[in-house]
């Protein structure tokens, strides 16, 4: 990785979106408002930011040594003081001994099948062997999104791509799973690992659960509705206790054109449309040279995708299984807990504006000493919705065929049309409709946070208004939610809910920062995507969307969820242009922090790209990197000699 200049700090101040009273001043006096209510005995007065109870994390806040990192535009990186950054794996990079060399060029499908994937997403770390804590020696597994054409191909022409370059990003799709190995102080994969696989957009996978056989799954290829050839879409994902991996196949509508095709009452272009499939060409044409893409030929094939993808790292013959008891949606994220009674909860968001919060729980017990046991839990169970309750209460609503509107009085007769069609079902029940509900990530005491990137349609004429959990007008920096289930049980069916973050520029009165002081040293923060929490419960949020909201690169920032410095968020690392920051994963001991950089140079071409990362030269290469604490500290630890500050810092140039 070439050296790359750093901006200086910059100190900018973006106007308040209004002069309404600071939230943090709405807050405080809701408390003494709440404390009335109970005094008095009133109920049922709604409240404009619910608050709930924090309970303490133990944490280790105080290694969080470094300052603010500044932000950087243009093709220019920073990252926090005390550490530094190498590139793990690029697009293109063999996977495999006898796997060809990169060559953008002359890239081929049967190349690419062999070589890590494009717009890496979610990154996991599995220890070697399994049942170990190894931190030196491991898996990745990492999702691959989405593509963009324009920068993989010279002369690409969007409205006629060639069936080689629709046969190429098929095969940069799926998901890649790599051994990787730390040696002489660095991270290096393993190209001989029987591990290393390839899961692609044309990998046979299995359909599970009620809606296996299901009328609206078959397709001529698979007239039995039990399997399905490939998998795409793959944003964000989340690991099972018995160390499974659960890929979310997020904005698979985007594959599917000629939606126009479809007429009158059709229930094909009824649910196709509610699932934002295109009425006439897809966004990457793929059905000018695979049919199975367009709905004129193959009106069942969208039904297919949207689906949780289970994948087992740790065996390569096993077939990854599409679990349609978890529903079907545009799906960010699938992670878990194991609730008080053992079955295995479950949380995903619908990553589209005013989409939903879902848990499913299972039916079944996660058994710690049966591996095998634990195969097919996600089979069975019961897939929830959430109601999010101005008082700060919540509901989860559960999604089973039979009860309340979910007959076929209203298109529902079975519970696979149910899970088919879960933006239905959902809007028949009466969630409440949020502001992009991407990553959920469950806190080492247990409390479920949820990451509302962004929604510029809140509240605008015509659309759904404000409410406590969406608060914001126009919502164009988004928000962090809290929810703790009642009785610390996330099986149950009721929650209590708080606002954690309300993202934005400290200056602006509209955010709020868990009651940290605006003038304490927060760095501004914008369009909260991705999260994951290290060993000692620190907060990590990765951005999407800096740029629009601020005019700079996105980055990865850290903040404390209890104690002093609860709610200061620090910006860690900034990327360069046209990036995504996502998918950060830690080691056991927190030394190494494996992080994608998606899409660089977005928005430029092939000939003319405005980002040369990771190498300096065309094309730019969605990679992963692996960033170590000079140390050998725990990531986010102050390096020697140096202490923090709340000034933003120009930080470590990435080499």
């Amino acid at each position: 990785m070439p050296d790359i200049e750093i901006e200086e700090p910059d100190d900018g101040v973006l106007s308040a979106g209004g002069t309404g009273e600071p939230f943090a001043d709405v807050v405080a006096r809701r408390w003494s408002r709440r404390d009335f209510l109970r005094s008095t005995a009133m109920a049922g007065l709604t409240i404009y930011l619910p608050t709930v109870h924090n309970r303490v994390v133990p944490s280790a806040e105080s290694r969080l040594g470094f300052g603010h990192v500044a932000s950087t535009t243009g093709d220019r990186m920073a990252l926090a003081d005390g550490h530094r950054a190498s590139v793990l794996l690029r697009w293109g990079d063999p996977l495999f001994p006898d796997a060809p060399a990169f060559d953008p060029l002359r890239q081929t499908a049967a190349a690419q099948a062999r070589q890590f994937g494009y717009n890496c997403d979610f990154v996991g770390y599995f220890p070697l062997p399994r049942t170990s804590e190894s931190w030196r020696r491991g898996l990745l597994v990492v999702n691959h999104e989405y593509t963009n054409p324009e920068l993989m191909f010279p002369n690409y022409n969007a409205a006629l791509p060639t069936a080689q370059q629709v046969a190429v990003q098929l095969e940069s799709l799926g998901l890649s799973i790599v051994e990787v190995v730390h040696e002489g102080g660095e991270w290096r994969p393993v190209l001989g690992s029987p591990y290393n696989r390839r899961i692609t957009g044309t990998t046979e996978c299995q359909l599970t659960g009620p809606a296996l056989g299901h009328r609206l799954l078959r397709t001529a290829a698979d007239p039995l509705g039990r399997t399905v050839r490939g998998t795409f879409a793959n944003c964000s994902a989340g690991r099972t206790p018995w160390g499974t991996v659960l890929s979310a196949e997020e904005n698979f509508h985007d594959a599917f054109g000629n939606r126009r095709s479809l007429t009158g009452d059709d229930e094909d272009l009824l649910n196709h449309a509610r699932s934002g499939v295109a009425i006439g060409a897809s966004k990457w044409a793929w059905e000018r040279h695979d049919d199975r893409f367009d709905l004129g030929r193959h009106p069942h094939e969208p039904y297919r995708f949207g689906w949780v993808v289970e994948v087992d790292p740790y065996d390569p013959k096993w077939v990854p299984r599409k679990r349609t008891a978890l529903g079907r949606m545009r799906r960010e994220a699938a992670n878990s807990v194991v609730a008080r009674g053992g079955q295995v909860a479950l949380y995903s968001g619908d990553d589209t504006a005013f989409e939903y919060v879902y848990k499913f729980v299972t039916r079944g017990r996660f058994n710690p000493h049966d591996r095998t046991a634990n195969r097919d839990l996600l089979d069975e169970g019961t897939l929830h919705v959430a109601r999010f309750n101005a008082n700060g209460s919540g509901d989860w609503l559960p999604l089973v065929h039979g009860q309340g509107p979910l007959t076929s009085v209203n298109g529902l007769p079975t519970q696979g049309d149910v899970l088919i069609n879960t933006l239905k079902s959902a809007d028949l029940v009466g969630a409440t409709k949020m502001d992009r509900p991407e990553d959920i990530e469950i806190a080492p005491d247990g409390t479920v946070y949820i990451a509302l990137t962004k929604n510029a349609q809140r509240g605008v004429p015509g659309q759904p208004k404000v409410d406590p959990a969406n608060p914001r007008v126009e919502n164009k920096h988004g928000h962090v939610i809290e929810l703790i289930e009642d009785g610390d049980d996330h099986a149950g069916r009721r929650f209590r809910w708080q606002l954690f973050l309300v993202c934005g520029d400290p200056a602006d009165p509209t955010t709020y920062f868990a009651g940290y002081p605006t003038t304490g040293g927060i760095s501004r923060i914008s369009c909260p995507d991705n999260l994951a929490f290290d060993h000692a419960g620190n907060l990590w949020i990765a951005t999407d969307g800096q740029a629009e909201a601020f005019g700079i690169n996105d980055g990865l920032f850290v903040v404390s969820v209890d104690g002093p410095e609860r709610g200061r968020v620090r910006r860690f690392f900034s990327a360069v242009a046209g990036a995504e920051v996502t998918g950060h994963a830690f080691t056991p001991n927190d030394t190494t922090l494996f992080l994608s950089i998606q899409h660089p140079g977005e928005g430029s071409t092939f000939a003319a790209p405005s980002s040369l990362f990771p190498d300096g030269t065309a094309p730019p290469r969605p990679s992963v990197l692996a960033i170590q604490h000079v140390g050998g500290l725990a990531i986010g630890s102050a390096a020697a000699g140096t202490s923090t500050t709340t000034a933003e810092s120009p930080g470590s140039a990435l080499r």
